[in-house]
C-alpha cells in the first residue's frame, strides 16, 4: 500500500486527529506527562530509601576502625565492615583486604570499590533530570496541538458561525498541557539536585574516610617491618 495514499485515507486522518483531540478521553499528551510524574516520584522515593540505607555513623565507624587496625585485628575490621554494610564500609573493606600490599595497591582497590559504590548511589538519578527536561517539551507539544485545533475550528466554522466555547476549550487544553509539564518538571529538577547533593556528600565522606584508613594501614605495615 502506498504511504501517501495511506495518510490521505479519511480513516487514518480521523484516527490521528482523535488521538490528539483536546476533548478526547484518551488524551495521550496528558497521559504521557502523568506517566512521567509517577516515574519521577517512584525514582525519588527509591533513591531516598537507598541513600538512607547506605548511611552509617562515620565518626563511630572511624573510631572502631582506628582501634582495631592499630591492634592488628584486620580480620575483625573486615568483619565490622561486613556487619555494618553501606557504601563507606564496603569501600574500606576493599582496602582492608589488601592491607599487606603496597599503599598504591590499597588505594587502587578502594578507588575501584568507590567507583562501583558511587555508580550505585547515582543509579536512575539521571532519569529525574531527563524527566525534568522533557516534560515541559511534551507540554509545549500539547500547547501547539491545542492552538492548531483552535485555528482549525476557526477555519472550519468560518468567522460567522465560529464557536467561542469550542475555541476556548482548545485554548484551555493548550495551556493545561504546558502547566502540567511544568508541574512535573519543577519538582523533578528539585528532586534531582537534592539527590546529587546527597551523593556529593557521600563522595566527600568516602574521600576523607578512605584517606585515613590508608594512612592507618600503611603506618601499621611500616611499624611491622621496622
Amino acid at each position: 500500500m502506498d504511504i501517501n495514499n495511506a495518510f490521505q485515507s479519511p480513516g487514518v486522518t480521523v484516527m490521528l486527529a482523535n488521538l490528539f483531540q483536546y476533548n478526547s478521553n484518551w488524551n495521550i499528551i496528558l497521559l504521557i506527562i502523568g506517566g512521567c510524574s509517577v516515574l519521577s516520584f517512584t525514582i525519588f522515593i527509591e533513591r531516598l530509601m537507598y541513600l538512607r540505607k547506605s548511611e552509617i555513623d562515620t565518626n563511630k565507624f572511624i573510631i572502631n576502625m582506628r582501634k582495631t587496625i592499630k591492634d592488628g585485628n584486620i580480620i575483625e575490621a573486615v568483619g565490622i565492615c561486613e556487619s555494618i554494610g553501606g557504601t563507606i564500609a564496603n569501600i574500606i573493606k576493599a582496602g582492608l583486604i589488601k592491607h599487606n600490599r603496597p599503599k598504591q595497591q590499597i588505594e587502587n582497590a578502594m578507588e575501584i570499590a568507590g567507583l562501583i559504590e558511587i555508580s550505585r548511589l547515582e543509579k536512575n538519578a539521571k532519569l529525574l533530570s531527563i524527566i525534568a527536561y522533557i516534560t515541559p517539551l511534551i507540554g509545549l507539544l500539547g500547547t501547539v496541538l491545542g492552538f492548531i485545533q483552535a485555528f482549525a475550528e476557526m477555519r472550519m466554522s468560518g468567522l460567522v458561525d465560529i464557536s467561542a466555547t469550542r475555541i476556548g476549550e482548545a485554548m484551555e487544553y493548550a495551556l493545561v498541557t504546558t502547566a502540567a509539564g511544568l508541574v512535573v518538571a519543577i519538582p523533578s529538577i528539585i528532586a534531582y539536585n537534592y539527590i546529587v547533593s546527597r551523593v556529593e556528600g557521600f563522595i566527600l565522606e568516602i574521600q576523607t574516610t578512605s584517606s585515613e584508613i590508608v594512612d592507618l594501614l600503611t603506618d601499621r605495615e611500616d611499624e611491622i617491618q621496622y
